[in-house]
């Protein structure tokens, strides 16, 4: 399987980058084919220009400038996204890739009675985050985070797509040895894919 991981934190040396280094070491336990996007690494420009927005919905010239993203994104069988959980949704710049890059004649289609998805060959999403809250915290304000991959972007792919959701919660309160457990979950779930 051809997994496309996106990561997006700004700190090399924060525990999301070891999330990452897990993600990528179980996907390759497992046989995965797995390419990297790291957001900030690459200096991605999240902000969607002007003239971005003039051309969103023209499908001829709407990935000029984003199209390697758009080619890996394409040529996915899955999507793995690794990132921290700020203010209960994605960091600013990982919202900024999906404004820029799942766009129409990509992610969707807008017909005449729904959008339509168009990036069927992506079968599996999973998501590995971190939250300062809580867990009790999420589920009282609705886990918006999660209701807006499982309920908006995956129906954009693949019928019958799979969410995996692994998440740490109370990341700055709870022992190193908690955070250990956490890293091997990831990768041994991965290593199973």
């Amino acid at each position: 399987m051809k997994v496309l991981v996106v990561y997006c934190h700004p700190r090399e040396d924060s525990f999301c980058a070891a999330l990452r280094d897990a993600v990528m070491a179980g996907l390759a336990a497992s046989g995965h084919v797995a390419e990297l996007i790291d957001l900030y690494a690459e200096g991605f420009v999240p902000a969607l220009t002007g003239e971005e927005r003039g051309r969103y919905h023209d499908v001829s010239t709407n990935t000029a400038g984003v199209e390697r993203h758009v080619e890996a994104l394409r040529q996915a069988d899955a999507l793995v996204l690794v990132y921290p959980t700020w203010w209960y949704g994605m960091p600013a710049m990982l919202k900024g890739w999906f404004d820029r890059i799942w766009l129409p004649g990509v992610a969707f289609h807008i017909g005449p009675g729904a959008i339509e998805p168009r990036l069927t060959n992506i079968r599996r999403i999973a998501v590995v985050t971190t939250y300062g809250s809580p867990w009790w915290l999420l589920w009282v304000i609705g886990r918006p985070d999660r209701k807006v991959m499982g309920r908006a972007l995956r129906r954009l792919c693949a019928k019958g797509c799979t969410l995996d959701w692994l998440s740490q919660t109370r990341m700055d309160h709870v022992p190193k040895a908690t955070l250990t457990r956490f890293l091997d979950r990831v990768k041994a779930h991965f290593s199973r894919w």
